[in-house]
């Protein structure tokens, strides 16, 4: 083969092998390289002791943490970026969960979040039903009955995919007035999420109805949140400029809340959703920064399980988004770089870390469902339905 041809054939092996790893972008967005860098301010991270890690020991509480969008690459930026180290990498049990949907290789929130909740793969856009769009109880139906009480923290809408995943039932993510009507229904004892704007946007019987299942409130210093039985706490804003410490601070609140109240114990689903969200626009910055905030809620999590002896903790993702590649780093001084090859999510696999009693039944590689029923047998001692 000579010279030319020879070059000819690197150059299409590269684009192919380009495309694999980005995988099929979702709603068939243009696959465009977009490299991106940060200085990150550092943040420090947590050890724990590790005395009961991987211990036999009965588990109460289980607390599932997921990154929206969190591929291996956002992990590996938001590291280097804040000196070599995370709470969630300094962890020793790890695995991966692959994601793909039922009718799709490459998930979406909804379905991916669908099978964390309830043990079941279903379509995109589908939240809480299964293929034929029958509803599948989900974790918190399944355990509240039992005596653990139940609670959902999002940097999203509540009526986001992930956060709905664990109270909602219906064929479209974007049923949301449909979404908010199955929270008053719901098996939830606490939800949080930046919500409050669409809920008083909401129809005056929606409203109602919540206000009759839930205590709602619009901040944590509200005197009315000691006195509830279920709460549903609705901050001005997410975002990051102006929400502050919202999201490790809520899952401190909602830790403290659930473990008041749930006789067996409780099941805690807490999201960092605006990950995805800076990966889909490419701000590779955006993206450091959004992983460095959910490491914070990572390190409340396991200071929290540190002290009670009987929480696993799970820290994994609903899916990858924009098959991000690291570049050049320096720990020392805060910098990474990296490269999106596209706007739209991947069909790889995502780390998982565990940390807590039987946190090592989730490591090797396993299905985002199996990690719920993984949940329910490890809290119950019975078989998912």
């Amino acid at each position: 083969m000579s010279v030319c041809h020879m070059k000819r054939f690197s150059l299409v092996l590269m684009l192919l092998l380009a495309v694999t790893v980005s995988g099929r972008s979702q709603n068939n967005k243009e696959i465009k390289a977009a490299s991106g860098s940060t200085y990150a301010e550092k943040q420090g991270s947590y050890t724990p002791s590790f005395r009961n890690d991987g211990s036999r020991k009965a588990v109460r509480n289980v607390i599932l943490l997921i990154g929206d969008g969190m591929g291996i690459g956002a992990v590996n930026a938001a590291m280097y970026a804040n000196g070599g180290e995370l709470t969630m990498t300094n962890l020793k049990t790890m695995g991966y969960v692959k994601t793909q949907a039922s009718d799709d290789f490459t998930t979406d929130s909804a379905a991916s979040g669908t099978a964390y909740a309830t043990g079941r793969k279903t379509k995109k856009g589908f939240l809480g039903v299964d293929t034929s769009a029958t509803a599948v109880r989900n974790l918190p139906e399944k355990l509240a009955p039992l005596g653990y009480a139940c609670g959902v923290v999002s940097t999203d809408e509540l009526n986001g995919a992930t956060p709905a995943s664990f109270f909602a039932h219906q064929r479209s993510r974007e049923a949301t007035p449909e979404i908010w009507a199955d929270l008053a229904e719901s098996s939830l004892s606490f939800a949080s999420a930046g919500s409050r704007k669409t809920f008083m946007n909401l129809s005056a019987i929606t409203r109602d109805d919540i206000a009759e299942a839930f205590e709602v409130v619009y901040s944590p210093e509200d005197e009315r949140v000691t006195g509830s039985e279920r709460l549903l706490y609705l901050p001005e804003s997410v975002s990051y400029d102006e929400r502050g410490d919202y999201l490790p601070a809520t899952t401190e609140m909602a830790m403290e809340y659930l473990s008041e109240r749930g006789d067996k114990g409780f099941f805690l689903m807490v999201e960092g959703a605006r990950i995805d969200k800076e990966e889909h626009a490419n701000n590779f910055g955006g993206m450091v920064r959004e992983t460095l905030d959910f490491d914070k809620a990572v390190e409340a999590a396991i200071r929290f399980a540190e002290r009670d002896g009987h929480t696993l903790v799970i820290i994994s993702a609903d899916h990858e988004t924009g098959a991000v590649t690291l570049g050049n780093c320096n720990p020392d001084d805060g910098y990474a770089s990296g490269t999106f090859a596209s706007r739209g999510h991947s069909p790889v696999m995502v780390p998982l870390f565990a940390y807590g009693p039987r946190s090592r039944e989730f490591s090797g590689t396993q299905e985002n469902s199996e990690v719920s029923d993984k949940i329910f047998m490890i809290l119950t001692g019975k078989a998912a339905e």
